[in-house]
């Protein structure tokens, strides 16, 4: 048996990390940080010389007018989710080869997921209690389970949920499938989030949000006087 390859992201080298973790094939990480850097700071200029390419090959200004307005409208989702203390944000893309239950047939379509890592503070306690808590009453979430990882006790859960009206969103029912991770130090509480609108495929994402967290580390995974 082959076993997995992974591609060491420079955030692994990050003396100050506190979480590792293995991001699956078909996800592309979301810079939060240079999206979201303040105006007239270095980043900002950064980021206006990496767009200028592509707003001078818009076809005229209302195209580029559009392009501006939808940054914006991402920017602010961005800084929502940073808000609430997200400091990991991908977006999956995976083509749905799974055949039809009933005719046999492959779509050939294509399914879009968001990947979220949050962090929360808590109340000091066990990483049993921690994991049990973060799911006792909350409404409408599913398919609850315990499990035992390496980094320790995990809970998850999954919930399907439709959009405000007024959010302004397609009001197309999403799915979400959870892991929630005590850290060791008791007072914190990592939650790994997959959104999803193919909710049909709820078996898959909820095998992949358990692949996910089976591989998360509280300790540093890289062998002792890894290049940093």
């Amino acid at each position: 048996m082959t076993a997995p390859r992974f591609i060491l992201d420079a955030s692994a080298h990050n003396a100050e990390a506190d979480i590792w973790f293995a991001q699956p094939a078909g996800f592309t990480t979301i810079p939060l940080r240079a999206l979201l850097n303040p105006r007239n700071s270095p980043g900002a200029e950064a980021l206006r010389d990496a767009l200028a390419p592509i707003l001078d090959s818009a076809k005229d200004d209302l195209a580029r007018q559009q392009f501006l307005i939808q940054l914006a409208r991402g920017q602010e989702l961005l800084a929502a989710l940073v808000e609430a203390r997200t400091t990991r944000c991908a977006i999956g893309l995976h083509h749905d080869d799974i055949a039809d239950s009933d005719t046999g047939d492959n779509n050939g379509s294509y399914l879009f997921s968001l990947f979220t890592l949050s962090w929360r503070d808590i109340a000091t306690a066990t990483p049993t209690v921690t994991a049990a808590r973060a799911v006792t009453g909350t409404e409408g979430h599913t398919n609850i389970e315990f499990l035992e990882l390496p980094c320790g006790p995990a809970s998850f859960s999954e919930v399907v949920r439709t959009p405000n009206a007024e959010s302004g969103l397609p009001q197309d029912p999403i799915l979400q499938v959870f892991a929630h991770l005590p850290h060791p130090d008791s007072k914190r509480l990592v939650v790994l989030t997959l959104g999803t609108t193919a909710v049909h495929r709820r078996a898959e994402y909820r095998s992949l949000i358990h692949q996910i967290a089976e591989n998360v580390s509280f300790e540093d995974p890289l062998p002792v006087g890894a290049a940093r």
